[in-house]
């Protein structure tokens, strides 16, 4: 296998990440409007559709700023160019959210909207990694080298973690994990706080097994970003470690 790996269209050599990019947000979106079909959904459609925009707009921005800080030493670079193209999923997520936030304290909105989307979001990772996996080195989504049994020659001759693949199986992990308590009786809100927990718990730890560079006492601006998701959310940890015992 060759990386990045590509197909031909008219005689240029085209990446698979744009598809399953796209892909990704297309699946992401109808599985949405699958799921939402015959649910009583306590916010209406417009308010929903704010709600989504808020969602893109802050993700927008989020993604951006946190791609911006994983590399400190080339802020004062940035050109609006390379602001625009780097993007991190764990930054979209947290400006996401943020946007939603917001959004809901204008339009007055005061409840939890997140659950329905944590199925779709899963999937669109998933699908969305798909096309990381297969940029190989080119795409900032590789680990460091290794002699571990799942090591793999991502493009420079070296075997490395492929953390693509990891988030895929991990996606996997959650796919179930949320299915099976897809019954459970659970606070409105609380399974999208779950997934935003568990994701950024292991966005938190696999940043050590990539090469990154630390924004302030070691840690890069994906730590920081979990760390400071934990704390945002932790009346639900606390909530959640006492339910555990």
């Amino acid at each position: 296998m060759t990386f990045p790996i590509q197909f031909n269209l008219f005689g240029d050599a085209v990446n698979y990440h744009i598809i399953f990019e796209t892909l990704a947000f297309f699946v992401g979106v109808r599985l949405y409007y699958y799921l939402k079909k015959g649910i009583a959904d306590p916010i209406s459609d417009i308010n929903r559709l704010w709600i989504m925009l808020g969602a893109m707009i802050g993700a927008l921005i989020g993604s951006r700023v946190i791609a911006m800080l994983e590399n400190p030493a080339e802020i004062m670079h940035q050109t609006w160019l390379t602001f625009y193209q780097n993007k991190t999923v764990a930054g979209g997520f947290l400006g996401g959210l943020f946007g939603v936030e917001l959004m809901k304290k204008i339009i007055g909105v005061k409840t939890a909207s997140g659950d329905i989307y944590v199925i779709p979001i899963i999937v669109a990772v998933f699908i969305g990694r798909i096309g990381c996996f297969s940029m190989g080195v080119t795409e900032n989504t590789y680990g460091i080298a290794t002699n571990f049994i799942f090591g793999m020659d991502l493009g420079d001759g070296k075997l490395r973690h492929p953390v693509a693949l990891y988030e895929m199986a991990y996606m996997v992990l959650l796919f179930v994990l949320f299915q099976r308590i897809k019954h459970k009786n659970m606070r409105n809100g609380d399974r999208f706080k779950l997934f935003m927990v568990l994701y950024f718990l292991y966005r938190f730890l696999v940043e050590f097994i990539k090469p990154y560079h630390p924004l302030f006492l070691g840690m890069s601006s994906i730590h920081w970003s979990a760390l400071f998701l934990f704390a945002y959310y932790y009346q639900f940890i606390l909530r959640l470690l006492r339910y555990a015992q």
